[in-house]
Parts: C-alpha cells; sequence; structure tokens
C-alpha cells in the first residue's frame, strides 16, 4: 500500500474532526449519520485489517461485525441512538485507549514515534472513561467522541504514512 494514502486518509480525518465540532443540539440526526459514517469506515478498515493483518484476525473480525450493526443502526434509528451511541463510543475509546497504549510500547524498538501513539492512547482512555461513566451529556459526548475518534485516527494514519515510508525506504 503507498504511504501516501496514508497521509490523504490521516489529512481527512482532521478535517472530518474539525468539521463535526461545529454540529450544536439542533443536528441530532447530521450525527448520527456521521457517526454512523464513521463507524461503517471503521468496519471496513477492522474488515480489512483482519485479512490483512498478522494475527489477531478474530478480534478484527468480531470488531468488524460489531461496527457494521452499529453503523446500520445509527443510519436506520438516527435520533433514537444518541444515548446508546454515546456508551458505545465511550466503551470503544476506553479499550481503544488500552489497545494504543499497549502497542505503543510493543513497538517502541521499531517506532521512533512510539510516544505519539501513547499519547493519543492515553486521551482515548480518559475520554472513554469520561464518556463511559456520563452518559446524561449524551449529544455532546458524542459530538466530542466522534470528534476525537475521528481526530485520532488521523494521527494514527499520518503516523502509519511516515512509518510505510521509512520501511519502503530500508528495503
Amino acid at each position: 500500500m503507498p504511504w501516501w494514502l496514508f497521509l490523504i486518509t490521516g489529512a481527512g480525518w482532521i478535517i472530518v474532526s474539525w468539521l463535526v465540532l461545529g454540529f450544536n443540539s439542533s443536528s441530532i440526526n447530521s450525527i448520527a449519520a456521521l457517526a454512523g459514517a464513521v463507524i461503517l469506515v471503521a468496519a471496513a478498515a477492522e474488515l480489512f485489517q483482519m485479512f490483512v493483518a498478522p494475527g489477531w484476525k478474530w478480534l478484527h473480525g468480531v470488531l468488524a461485525a460489531v461496527f457494521l450493526v452499529t453503523g446500520i443502526f445509527c443510519w436506520t434509528n438516527p435520533g433514537r441512538t444518541v444515548f446508546w451511541l454515546a456508551a458505545f463510543i465511550g466503551w470503544y475509546l476506553l479499550f481503544k485507549g488500552i489497545a494504543d497504549i499497549v502497542l505503543a510500547f510493543l513497538t517502541k524498538a521499531d517506532n521512533d514515534a512510539w510516544w505519539l501513539g501513547l499519547i493519543v492512547g492515553i486521551f482515548e482512555m480518559l475520554l472513554g472513561f469520561w464518556a463511559a461513566g456520563r452518559i446524561d451529556r449524551s449529544l455532546y459526548t458524542l459530538i466530542v467522541l466522534v470528534a476525537a475518534i475521528c481526530l485520532a485516527r488521523g494521527i494514527t494514519d499520518i503516523i502509519m504514512a511516515f512509518r510505510v515510508r521509512k520501511l519502503q525506504h530500508v528495503e
């Protein structure tokens, strides 16, 4: 896969993150629809990882299925999913943050920017704790969480772009 493709998708995710923060309480359907789109893209990414990742293929498959069902549910019932979606995204961020922290330490020897993955993981974990514990702020929580997921994904893709570029130049 070309390294610049990760750079383009990373920049796209960061732009989507910025746009999401412009939503307000009068755009519940738009927020749920956009969250559904983000979750469906995450489902596609997990499905791709299921076929190309060296390990944990079953986990990528389970995540792809959960994300697919959740994304479709967001599109079919946008107004009714706000509370549930905020809780789901909160728990997702909590576990993704933990996984990113572990991955940062596991790749420390091979990755010069391991500390950036650690910072993103800590941020995701803290935001996940905050969101999972306070569902009463669900609409604004959902806006912040969707923006945070997009931002984290953008940063991760940009880091991946430079890692892939570095690996291509070494070979």
